[in-house]
């Protein structure tokens, strides 16, 4: 540990500079440290360190449990959330202060030769948005949140929520829960979450519901859709799929059929775009005219 060394006190901005985050980061660290009676002593003139004598015992990882982790932080690492990314790069800091010599050049060439999702790595913007620390602690506790709210169409209004999960989806973070608005379960873009606020209000679930029913649930009429998939994008588009499969039936040698329920045409007329001729719409008329009109379009656009 960096405040084990002798002579080593430091600042809280020197610490937080270290370490590549905030200074609330910092003191959170130190009331953490308290909780386990870890003793911290205060300078006014040469900062925070150990008291003298005390020893922290050594983090002992195996290569095994090492590399495990540094796939966890390169996975954070990868977010398009700065926060996160801050939060992992400090996280990782730490680790490799207190690790012995032979772990810290395991640690280093992990970090250095495993990527995770290079495309967003490359390619991505990192955004800010909802302060994801945070909103674990109110689910964790069970308060309420409160937060300004942009949508999609650039209206913004305050809103409160009971937090029940944090979901990724792909490229996103979304924070699930009731609204007191809408009186219902909704699901916000967290980097279109601004200034939450937890709020010294307990909440308890409205009904029993289980994380699937949560993470599908979709706000307006859904509609039944079959698609018939070529074999060799089967395991893809399950991966990728943005709904819970309702039934999967193979019916020809190479094909098989999907169906599931969704909500948004328009979302899902673009997102199977990416399939190109290895996906055929069965239903919904709806979603096979969509996707006519646009690859219509897009010829009419080639044709220019």
């Amino acid at each position: 540990m960096l405040l084990q060394r002798p002579g080593s006190k430091k600042t809280v901005q020197e610490l937080a500079d270290i370490f590549g985050v905030s200074r609330r980061t910092i003191f959170r660290d130190f009331n953490a440290l308290s909780e386990i009676n870890v003793p911290i002593n205060y300078d006014r003139y040469t900062g925070y360190g150990l008291v003298e004598g005390y020893k922290m015992p050594p983090l002992m990882f195996n290569s095994k449990e090492l590399a495990t982790i540094m796939i966890g932080l390169n996975f954070v690492k990868s977010q398009v959330d700065q926060q996160m990314v801050q939060d992992a790069t400090g996280v990782e800091l730490k680790i490799k202060n207190v690790l012995p010599n032979e772990l810290k050049v395991l640690m280093s060439s992990l970090e250095e030769h495993t990527i995770v999702d290079p495309y967003l790595r490359f390619n991505g913007n990192q955004k800010k948005g909802g302060d994801w620390y945070l909103l674990n602690a109110a689910i964790a506790d069970k308060k309420r949140l409160q937060f300004t709210y942009t949508t999609k169409t650039g209206e913004r209004s305050t809103r409160k929520i009971d937090p029940y999960l944090l979901v990724y989806f792909q490229d996103h973070w979304n924070v699930v829960g009731w609204s007191h608005k809408r009186g219902d379960v909704r699901s916000f873009v967290l980097d279109r979450v601004e200034s939450p606020v937890i709020l010294e209000e307990n909440w308890t679930p409205k009904s029993k519901m289980d994380i699937d029913s949560l993470i599908f649930r979709f706000n307006g009429l859904k509609k039944k859709v079959v698609l018939e998939v070529e074999k060799s994008e089967i395991g893809r588009m399950k991966a990728i799929l943005p709904a819970k499969i309702i039934k999967e039936k193979s019916k020809k040698p190479k094909k098989v059929r999907l169906e599931f329920e969704f909500d948004n045409m328009p979302f899902l007329n673009s997102w199977l775009l990416q399939f190109g001729t290895t996906v055929k719409i069965i239903k919904p008329a709806a979603l096979i005219s969509l996707q006519k009109k646009t690859l219509q379009a897009m010829i009419t656009n080639l044709e220019k």
